[in-house]
């Protein structure tokens, strides 16, 4: 069996039905967020881009927001923007392309401000919000499923316990014929010789290669002897001492499926397999890639305890220890601590196997009963 999904006029099958409203610029938050108030069932996206950035950073932006719209948990979307910003509605437009999804636009200044617009688009979110309602689950294979892979807040147990876990989920569906996006950049730092040795041909591997040593030079340029460590205090609480051990532990997310890809920030594989995704280790930033790049589902472990997640895709959460899966028992969704207290690595992945499905086919997790809708894009040139 499949899972029970949405199925989109391109071919695609969401896990959710929902209805964005994303602001293309900065300076409609505030409307975005009065839309919401008023319509509370649509998620809303907002952000500190779309004027005062470099091309660089201008690229990467539009391409993570058209991403998030194509997103096949996304069913239709209202974009709001100022009227002056870089970043336009007709620019996200022209991005998002032929998406087979309801886009549509207003503009604060053309409406006669922020009370005008936030009215309009109430109008039109309820609109969008019943044509949503009208569309019904239907059972789809897990050649449709993208699982994007996560960890945040590490500990000793986490390269032990929860990783492997997800690898063997990752196995399974790649096995299935779906997609699996492996990311965190910097901590991938070390790894670089095992990794391109799973590549599926010698571009793929040159690729990688190249991708996570361009990244440990910009750490060291940034941080000189420091770069070696680039993990965070808790990481450091809970037993791990630098980035490539914390990297040798992450890298079993991605189980031991050949490497098929390697994509940029945000940007789609369009492929099934395992594919590398070149984002930074920053969990919302690396959240909000992997769901603009398709990613249906976010599977994310920790050892020490995050409530983040996405506002568009599910985000599972996999304590690595029990402790931690008790004390936190409101934001972890799967204990793999089981495995260090005696289950069985099969049996623990046949469970979040079966959780997975349970996911895709509607059961909330907790980041999504807690309302932790967090989104950023990564940016790295200057504010203008």
């Amino acid at each position: 069996m499949g899972f029970l999904g949405y199925p989109r006029a391109d071919g695609s099958a969401g896990v959710r039905n929902h209805v964005a409203v994303v602001s293309t610029v900065v300076c409609a938050n505030g409307v975005v967020d009065a839309i919401a108030r008023a319509v509370p069932e649509v998620k809303t996206i907002t952000h500190t881009e779309g004027c005062g950035r470099g091309p660089a950073d201008v690229i990467v932006a539009v391409r993570t927001l058209a991403g998030v719209v194509r997103n096949p948990n996304v069913a239709a979307v209202l974009l709001v923007g100022l009227g002056c910003e870089f970043i336009t509605r007709e620019v996200l437009v022209s991005a998002i392309g032929a998406c087979g999804k309801p886009v549509e636009t207003i503009s604060i200044q053309e409406e006669g401000g922020s009370l005008k617009a936030a009215r309009r688009g109430a109008e039109i979110a309820r609109g969008l919000v019943a044509q949503a309602a009208a569309v019904a689950r239907q059972e789809c294979g897990w050649e449709k499923l993208t699982l994007g892979l996560k960890c945040g807040g590490s500990d000793a147990l986490s390269g032990v316990t929860a990783n492997p876990l997800v690898g063997v989920a990752a196995d399974w569906l790649v096995g299935q014929g779906g997609g699996v996006i492996l990311s965190e950049t910097t901590e991938l730092i070390g790894t670089e010789t095992v990794l391109a040795r799973r590549a599926a041909n010698p571009a793929t591997a040159q690729r990688l290669t190249a991708m996570i040593r361009d990244q440990h030079a910009r750490a060291k340029a940034a941080l000189g002897s420091l770069a070696e460590m680039v993990i965070s205090p808790g990481n450091m609480d809970g037993g791990l001492s630098n980035i490539r051990e914390k990297a040798l532990g992450g890298v079993v997310k991605g189980g031991s499926s050949p490497i098929c890809k390697v994509v940029d920030y945000a940007e789609p594989p369009r492929t099934a397999g395992l594919v590398v995704m070149d984002a930074p280790g920053s969990d919302i930033f690396c959240l909000t890639a992997m769901a603009a790049g398709g990613a249906q589902i976010i599977v994310f472990t920790t050892g020490r305890g995050t409530p983040a997640g996405s506002p568009i895709a599910p985000v599972v959460k996999i304590a690595s220890n029990s402790r931690l899966f008790a004390q936190m028992k409101d934001d972890m969704d799967v204990n793999a601590g089981r495995i260090a207290d005696g289950a069985t690595l099969a049996d623990a992945g046949r469970e979040l196997i079966d959780f997975v499905q349970r996911v895709a086919s509607g059961e909330p997790t907790k980041a999504e009963r807690n309302r932790n809708d967090l989104f950023a894009i990564h940016t790295t040139g200057p504010s203008f």
